[in-house]
């Protein structure tokens, strides 16, 4: 996984080069940018009168405009509806240890000559799971420090 340096006002990350996808889209959107701008000066200097060549400018811009858009409003729907499934998913996974500690402490024997090992398995489990979510909570964390 990468680790992203987010700076003082969370910002930095978004101009690091390390993991970023900038210097690559960089190589590929200049050419095309100065293309597109070698032929806005070549139409724009050849002056026919016709008025329409403004007006299909305005629709293909206007199109563009709307195409974008709506990538971008679908990439960001579709990334946080994968954060929710991950929350989910971690809400699930504590449910489903939550009920096997439970299975495990409900089926320990009652019998008083065995007490004391029964409350010394019962303490030592609650201290393994509590240690087994936190070793997963961990490693789906983005902390710097694991110092709990």
């Amino acid at each position: 996984m990468i680790q992203y340096h987010y700076g003082t006002w969370g910002f930095a990350f978004a101009w690091s080069l390390k993991g970023s996808v900038f210097p690559k889209a960089l190589a590929l959107a200049l050419p095309c940018a100065a293309t597109a701008a070698a032929l806005h000066y070549a139409f724009s200097s050849i002056d026919d009168g016709d008025a329409t060549t403004s007006i299909s400018g305005t629709s293909v811009l206007s199109g563009f405009s709307f195409i974008l858009g709506f990538l971008v409003v679908f990439r960001s729907q579709q990334a946080y509806a994968r954060w929710w499934e991950g929350c989910t998913l971690l809400q699930k996974l504590r449910g489903e240890w939550f009920n096997a500690f439970s299975l495990c402490m409900a089926l320990c024997s009652t019998s008083p000559d065995k007490r004391e090992k029964v409350e010394a398995f019962q303490h030592r489990l609650v201290r393994l799971i509590s240690l087994l979510y936190g070793a997963a909570l961990s490693e789906v964390s983005e902390m710097q420090s694991n110092s709990f």
